[in-house]
């Protein structure tokens, strides 16, 4: 049943290809068979790959996918039982010596060792994939399209998980890491049928909610500061949990209720805050993990940090040099 079922599935992408369907599906075979590939002619010379080694160049050259057919065959092949929990994230491809191609920009990424220089030119990339519930590396990308020097990667992403959101049978949760964690991503997601988990950067600033209107002039938009980095600006949490867990140790949480950013003011979040202790002295470990909760009916608090661990989990491009709390969790979590 599952071979038909794969049959099945592989006769419709075939049929989404558009120009070259033949020798885009061999050199799509090629590609995710072959291990190691350092040109394009590695693919030609695989045994799946039937043809000339001139047909891969050309496949590239002609091929146009219908990307709207595909993303809509890959979401009926996921089970709609379970919530699905969507991941959003902007890469950088590098390419400091193509000088002729077109549409590069400075895009940062993270060095391979410390002190290098954190800004490339080459192109970005923004991808929206499904994260799988049982504990693993792999994602399935929904839609990978590349940014152009006019698109704004906080859009781009919003306007994928529109586009992804639509098919779903149940709400789904969209994962995103710090970049994201601002007012822009809040409000340009407000409209749309998903929650939302988002990192935050320790220098960032909260607000708290107003207190109701007295009266006289005009109304108040923010109360009380809250900022992540000054421990004197906070005030009693909303709940605190310890757990133990086999891999991590002893893990403290807080979260904190109706805050918002400055320039979000009408879209009140959850804050979440994650320590990693010693077990002996009770001091931090790694640096704080700073979370944030925009949706309906937020999991409990002892599952949520859970879930953008399977986000880091499944990153395809992560930095040897980051040694931050949410890469600590994910090495220990899936070694």
């Amino acid at each position: 049943m599952k071979f038909e079922q794969l049959q099945k599935f592989r006769q419709l992408a075939y049929q989404c290809l558009g120009h070259a369907k033949d020798a885009t599906f061999e050199l799509a075979d090629a590609v995710m068979t072959t291990r190691h590939i350092s040109c394009l002619g590695d693919l030609a010379m695989s045994a799946l790959f039937r043809r000339e080694w001139s047909s891969a160049y050309e496949a590239l050259q002609d091929c146009r996918p219908d990307r709207e057919q595909l993303m809509q065959l890959y979401i009926q092949q996921i089970s709609q039982v379970e919530r699905p929990v969507l991941a959003i994230d902007h890469t950088a491809w590098l390419r400091p010596h193509a000088r002729t191609l077109k549409e590069r920009t400075y895009e940062h990424q993270p060095p391979a060792l410390p002190g290098g220089i954190p800004v490339g030119i080459g192109q970005g990339y923004s991808t929206i994939a499904l994260i799988p519930s049982m504990s693993g590396s792999w994602a399935l990308p929904l839609r990978h399209e590349r940014l152009t020097s006019w698109d704004n990667p906080i859009a781009f992403g919003a306007q994928q998980l529109a586009q992804v959101c639509q098919y779903f049978r149940h709400r789904p949760l969209a994962l995103f890491d710090s970049e994201y964690g601002c007012a822009p991503l809040v409000k340009a997601t407000a409209t749309i049928t998903a929650d939302k988990l988002m990192r935050i950067r320790s220098n960032r600033c909260l607000w708290s909610a107003p207190p109701s209107y007295g009266g006289k002039g005009r109304p108040r938009v923010h109360d009380k500061q809250f900022k992540l980095n000054d421990s004197s600006t906070w005030w009693e949490p909303e709940q605190t949990l310890e757990s133990s867990e086999p891999k991590l140790g002893k893990i403290r949480l807080r979260n904190w209720e109706y805050l918002h950013f400055r320039g979000s003011p009408k879209h009140s979040m959850t804050l979440i805050l994650v320590e990693r202790l010693d077990t002996v002295t009770g001091q931090l470990k790694t640096q704080p993990l700073w979370l944030a909760w925009v949706g309906l009916q937020m999991p409990p608090l002892l599952e949520i940090w859970q879930l953008y661990l399977r986000r880091e989990s499944s990153r395809t491009l992560v930095s040897p040099s980051q040694t931050n709390f949410a890469l600590d969790c994910t090495k220990a979590q899936y070694p």
